[in-house]
């Protein structure tokens, strides 16, 4: 049961992200085409409105079709319309006179587009090159269409590619809002378990302690103490722990447990806490921009080995956050919120075809004050389809190795 909780939760996130374009795209007078959960093709759709609702065979993310994502170039029907026209040789002059039109700059519905629309029609052709034509027709309609993307001003382009990501990022701020107003587990200074063998119990460290300082500075909460003993890196550390109102020295030496943080052999107690609207809004705030300093610092360290061993794929992220919701629900609640930031600011890299990269094309476009060509858009993304593709087996590398976060 938990991991359908995870796996809906995933998908939750997808939804309203790709919701976010379809909004305000259709705000701002480009009426999308087609709204998919997953990529087609199809598993079940419907058509309402004029727009396609379906969702689809690949659940790998989702789509939303906005219409003239680029401007019409000659090239494009070479590249639709080519198998058309090595069946039915007529098309040609149709073909020609459409391509000689978009060349000289002419981007609106014409008599040439009806009569090549009239004339892909009335030949015979086999049904892989009749696609094809009927594919290349449609996105050439909607290139030339008066709410196509590529005509709207740059502000509009980039609001609507800013929303996917933007609406993950309102909705990380709103789930931690909420869980700060239903309570949040935060560890205390008293010890609550010492785990046997370990640098803590061999000290002398005992349930009940109350850990006060370390190494003569004093500890105001658990965030000092697990930072301290990240600092440490293994060197010998002495905690100043409160034992029945007596202050005593245990000398430890740090270890790593599964390769992860460095450690003492310990847990803290933790309680439930709660706050008021407004210092949960702060909170909410504090806590996102903190943690995507941490992605930030993250995405830095990809190029280093120990950096790649933090990657994770949806595999791993799924399996931790159905052990997050076996845990405890606002647990769970926290980590979707940080798995839709993470999704937020991924999507932000300047990087084709994800979003930041259409949001950097489109800011480009707007200072040359001209659109860039498809095929520059086609080579661009080939690099940045490679880098994800290229994440996202390291990570799957590394949730099947055991090695996912966490």
């Amino acid at each position: 049961m938990s991991w359908m909780v995870a796996v809906f939760g995933l998908a939750f996130l997808v939804l309203i992200h790709e919701a976010g374009h379809f909004f305000v795209a259709r705000a701002l007078g480009m009426r999308p085409r087609k709204f998919y959960l997953g990529f087609p093709p199809a598993l079940v759709k419907t058509t309402r409105g004029g727009i396609e609702y379906g969702i689809g065979a690949i659940p790998l993310g989702g789509y939303v079709k906005i219409p003239g994502m680029h401007r019409p170039a000659p090239s494009d029907l070479d590249l639709h319309l080519g198998p058309a026209l090595r069946e039915a040789p007529e098309l040609t002059g149709s073909i020609e006179r459409m391509k000689r039109k978009l060349d000289r700059g002419e981007f609106e519905e014409s008599p040439e587009l009806r009569a090549l629309e009239a004339g892909v029609t009335g030949v015979e052709l086999s049904p892989a090159a009749r696609r094809s034509a009927e594919r290349g027709l449609n996105e050439l309609r909607d290139g030339v269409g008066a709410d196509a993307y590529w005509r709207a001003k740059t502000w509009k382009r980039v609001a609507v590619i800013f929303a996917g990501p933007g609406t993950n990022l309102i909705f990380t701020v709103a789930l931690l809002t909420v869980v700060f107003l239903v309570g949040v587990r935060v560890a205390t200074l008293n010890v609550g378990e010492v785990s046997a063998g370990s640098p803590a119990d061999l000290a002398g460290l005992r349930v009940g302690d109350r850990l006060v300082g370390i190494d003569g500075e004093p500890m105001t909460g658990f965030e000092d103490v697990f930072n301290t003993i990240q600092d440490a890196e293994g060197a010998p550390i002495v905690l100043q722990v409160e034992r029945r109102g007596d202050v005593r020295d245990l000398r430890v030496t740090p270890t790593h447990y599964y390769d992860q943080n460095w450690a003492v052999g310990f847990r803290p107690v933790a309680r439930w806490e709660r706050h008021d609207a407004g210092e949960a809004v702060s909170l909410a705030l504090g806590r996102t921009w903190e943690v995507t300093k941490a992605i930030a610092v993250g995405f830095s360290r990809l190029v280093t080995p120990e950096g790649r061993e933090e990657i994770s794929s949806p595999v791993g992220i799924t399996r931790v956050s159905s052990e997050a919701v076996d845990i405890d629900f606002r647990v769970y609640l926290q980590l979707l919120a940080f798995i839709s930031l993470s999704l937020a600011l991924l999507n932000l890299l300047p990087l084709l075809p994800l979003d930041g990269g259409h949001i950097a094309f489109s800011i480009l476009e707007g200072v040359r004050r001209r659109a860039v060509g498809r095929e520059i858009y086609e080579r661009v993304s080939v690099v940045g389809i490679a880098l994800v593709l290229m994440l996202f087996f390291i990570g799957l590398s590394n949730d099947l190795g055991g090695r996912g976060p966490g």
